[in-house]
């Protein structure tokens, strides 16, 4: 569309949203659950959120706070109370320490990193990001006018940034390096020795600074410790943004609740992005997060480990499927499957499968299955399952993609 038919059509949209739309998973989800509403028995492995209930007893703190009438609002970004959960957090889970001026939280995790974004980028500074990686990540540098450079990690390097990567992308522009761990899309996580290597790029660059998304710390698999980088690299303290939230950890998906903990002068800035946005956070949602972060912490063991059930049974059945193959995660709750087998191979109409969004595109047209193609991640041909669901539907699921995929020749 010209300039002048975007005048006409009665709305012309900023230019920092140019290619910038609902993600793609949004958009197959979307589609999935019209089909199921038209009657399909459509089975939706695409939405990255666990399928447990929150905690009886973050959803009473809930109720008890508006019973008290903590519905007003509160400080721009965490009560004091919130903030003193998030420092009791770190210091137990992490063995980190902060003071509450260097803590912010937010409406989401989502939030925090758009926040960072917007008070720390200048037009054209660039963010080095890691692929496969969560789309969000560049459509939020693309909004505060920064621009992504995306460094692909494939399956052959446990989907993971090496430091001879990182060494020669960076430029005098570069700001930040964005990591997370476990990874969505893949379940990747870097270890101790991984960060330190990292680092020492990091340590020759000291214009460049550390953004960690933690968000999936607590669900790891096959009896692994989660390491933050500040853990491994302390020598980084004062350039590095640790980012989590109650969503995945405490299936609090809905209470939209995020935090992070980074230099006091960062803090400050990002609280000044939230005060012109959203100002503070739900009331509510931060009592309920309190009662999270402080009550009992057993149940994310218990989780964690029938996620790796799941997990197990998944990677089986698609390693088990010619044409895919499928690296174990580590930790989060997603399979990111190799596809280049089936890619080339046409179906019984005739339509050919000549990517990863075709074949997702194929087993959700032909197998009732809503999958994501890993090019929504910055990586193909791969595509992402989660398996944030029963493993009754993951059984079922996952034979119609073996039976949908054995149609194509």
């Amino acid at each position: 569309m010209t300039h002048m038919n975007q005048i006409e059509a009665g709305f012309m949209p900023a230019h920092r949203m140019r290619g910038i739309g609902v993600s793609l998973i949004l958009e197959i989800g979307a589609r999935a659950a019209q089909l199921k509403r038209a009657g399909r028995p459509v089975i939706i492995l695409g939405a990255g959120e666990p399928d447990f209930d929150t905690p009886e007893h973050v959803k009473r703190a809930a109720t008890a706070a508006m019973d008290r009438g903590e519905t007003k609002y509160t400080a721009l970004d965490g009560s004091p109370a919130m903030k003193q959960a998030v420092i009791t957090k770190f210091s137990r889970d992490n063995d980190l320490h902060f003071a509450a001026d260097e803590i912010t939280v937010a409406s989401g995790a989502k939030q925090i990193l758009f926040n960072a974004m917007m008070a720390s980028l200048n037009q054209g500074d660039e963010v080095i990001i890691p692929t496969p990686c969560w789309t969000s990540y560049l459509d939020i540098v693309r909004i505060a006018g920064g621009t992504a450079v995306t460094l692909p990690c494939d399956d052959s390097a446990g989907f993971r940034l090496n430091a001879a990567q990182l060494e020669a992308a960076i430029t005098p522009r570069t700001r930040w390096l964005l990591l997370n761990s476990p990874s969505n899309p893949t379940g990747a996580i870097y270890s101790a020795e991984d960060y330190r290597e990292l680092s020492a790029v990091l340590q020759r660059h000291p214009h460049v600074w550390l953004m960690a998304d933690d968000m999936y710390e607590h669900i790891l698999y096959d009896g692994r410790h989660f390491v933050s980088p500040l853990n491994a690299c302390p020598e980084l303290r004062e350039r590095c943004l640790t980012i989590n939230g109650v969503s995945k950890a405490y299936a609090m998906t809905g209470w939209r609740i995020g935090y992070a903990a980074g230099p006091a002068a960062l803090i400050k800035t990002m609280a000044a992005v939230q005060s012109q946005s959203t100002s503070c956070p739900s009331s509510i949602s931060q009592a309920a997060a309190i009662a999270a972060l402080e009550g009992p912490q057993d149940l994310l063991a218990e989780r964690a480990a029938s996620f790796q059930k799941r997990r197990d049974l998944v990677v089986a059945a698609l390693n088990d499927i010619d044409g895919l193959s499928c690296r174990i995660p580590e930790g989060a709750f997603y399979t990111f499957a190799n596809c280049a087998g089936v890619i080339g191979r046409t179906a019984p109409d005739g339509t050919l499968i000549d990517s990863d969004t075709s074949y997702c595109r194929w087993l959700l047209d032909h197998a009732d299955v809503a999958v994501v193609p890993g090019s929504a991640f910055g990586q193909s041909p791969y595509f992402r399952i989660s398996y944030a669901t029963s493993q009754s539907e993951l059984t079922e699921a996952l034979g119609r993609i073996a039976r949908a995929t054995a149609e194509l020749r």
